[in-house]
């Protein structure tokens, strides 16, 4: 028997914000716990797979929609779990907004998340996603990820080393779609009074010597604008720009000989006149190229747009439907940058946000 909060044929583009595709098979939006372990009960039972749905903005759903049940999780707020000294651990609600949350800390002086201002999406998502921008990610900062076992149905505590945290990524990412656990809930440690991260050049040169958090902020919420990378209310009036996912490819991280071969092949093609304009930072044994760079480089200008589907005017790294388009168009667009970009370089961009009930 259908439960009464389950609805049929929901549409999901107007809860993503591409905009794009068609509709869940069945579509449920749930606040507390105890609610999610019953539907997840309710769904093995009809044989149902389940796909979690946050916020929206990393989110691509294909055009013949979502089959079984799509959950979203919507229950949101935090409260401080522990104090020592100026360690502040706050535990928060997947369902709350991430904005919201890094305002609220900002708001209450707390350092460690300002960096990560005008992200849109869910908290629950970010464990996951190692969301970071800006020299700031959210691995420097949980404690613990709190989860419900999707084939156990039993509640479950992650901590830092368990997630496996890497760049974009964590071992929640990795995990098969059908024992990925569901994060309920999020543990951050803030430092109270702390000073601000400054590890990004492009903010560190607009940010004063005393900086605060909350300046911080502000200054990442006008860069990410400049960039297009925010939505409203934060977007500029009329930006062509906000209907997107934000950055579609991760910066890729290559072993150091192919990032020399990309230096040596934009020096040999004029694309660089010197080493230091091809923009790489170190990562370990391994050297972190620059997305954006390599998809213009390789022929694709921004606003560059075939169809519905193209790039931002503001950020190479953004794909943007511009209205009337399909997920079928969107992705032919994405494939077209991937198979260029390899064809250019020898590297291969991998997509950010995921592709809704074909591959978590």
């Amino acid at each position: 028997m259908l439960p009464a909060d389950v609805r049929r044929d929901e549409p999901l583009a107007p809860r993503t914000t591409l905009r794009l595709g068609g509709a869940a098979d069945h579509f449920v939006e749930i606040a507390d716990d105890a609610t999610l372990i019953d539907r997840l009960r309710w769904a093995k039972r009809a044989g149902h797979p389940v796909t979690i749905l946050g916020g929206g903005s990393n989110a691509i759903v294909p055009d013949e929609g979502v089959r079984g049940v799509v959950v979203r999780l919507v229950g949101a707020g935090s409260y401080v779990q522990r104090i020592d000294g100026d360690r502040v651990e706050v535990a928060v609600r997947a369902g709350t907004s991430w904005d919201d949350f890094v305002r609220q800390a900002v708001e209450e002086e707390l350092a460690g998340v300002e960096c990560l201002a005008g992200i849109p999406g869910a908290v629950g998502a970010t464990p996951i996603q190692n969301v970071g921008a800006y020299g700031q990610d959210v691995a420097e900062t949980i404690v613990k990820v709190r989860a419900i076992d999707p084939t156990t149905l039993e509640a479950i505590e992650l901590d830092a080393a368990t997630c496996g945290f890497a760049y974009r990524d964590s071992a929640l990412k990795r995990a098969p779609l059908d024992r990925r656990p569901i994060v309920t809930e999020v543990v951050f440690a803030l430092r109270r009074g702390g000073s601000p991260a400054r590890r990004y050049a492009e903010l560190e040169r607009m940010l004063a010597v005393d900086a605060s958090v909350a300046q911080t902020r502000d200054t990442v919420l006008a860069l990410r604008r400049t960039k297009s990378m925010v939505l409203p209310p934060y977007a500029a009036p009329g930006d062509p720009n906000v209907r997107s996912a934000g950055s579609f490819f991760t910066n890729p991280i290559v072993p150091r000989a192919v990032a020399e071969t990309v230096v040596e092949s934009a020096l040999r093609d004029g694309l660089a006149r010197d080493p230091s304009e091809v923009p790489r930072w170190p990562e370990g044994e391994r050297t972190k190229l620059a997305a954006g760079w390599l998809i213009e480089r390789a022929g694709f200008a921004r606003g560059h747009r075939v169809g519905a589907i193209g790039l931002s005017t503001a950020h190479a790294l953004a794909l943007v439907h511009h209205g009337g388009g399909t997920t079928r168009e969107l992705l032919a667009f994405a494939q077209t940058i991937v198979d260029a970009v390899q064809a250019r370089f020898g590297v291969t961009l991998e997509r950010e946000p995921r592709l809704l009930g074909v591959d978590g």
